[in-house]
């Protein structure tokens, strides 16, 4: 099993791909809680340099809610992280896949909701 959803998206620039993504993701129900900037992070506390890498911190709150009623503790696997990478010939959107991540809780009713979610996360990527 794979643990991402994957698109390349050569048409465009980190800056384009990362605003599309926020509206794809809110348009599926998702709000961006944290975004980590991890060029600019290396840069400052290692001095090196590295392609543009984004990771954005998604979150669809009437999913987390289901979710940590299932399983309190479930939030330290919270939220859905996001990663834009720039790549030769583009750039590379990888969505966690809430199935793989989940699989460590076993929990029926938990890997029901991650389902749901790896869905909508799918057709976020998609719409990127």
């Amino acid at each position: 099993m794979t643990y991402t959803i994957n698109r390349m998206i050569s048409d465009a620039g980190i800056d384009d791909v990362d605003a599309r993504a926020r509206k794809a993701l809110a348009d599926h129900g998702f709000g961006v809680l944290t975004e980590i900037d991890v060029k600019m992070t290396m840069k400052r506390k290692l001095d090196v340099e590295m392609p543009d890498y984004r990771i954005l911190g998604a979150c669809n709150p009437k999913m987390a809610y289901q979710a940590i009623g299932i399983e309190p503790r479930v939030g330290a696997m919270l939220p859905c992280n996001v990663v834009l990478r720039e790549v030769e010939g583009g750039v590379e959107v990888s969505a966690i896949d809430p199935v793989a991540s989940m699989q460590a809780i076993e929990n029926a009713q938990l890997t029901a909701v991650a389902g749901d979610v790896r869905d909508l996360l799918a057709k976020a990527v998609e719409a990127i």
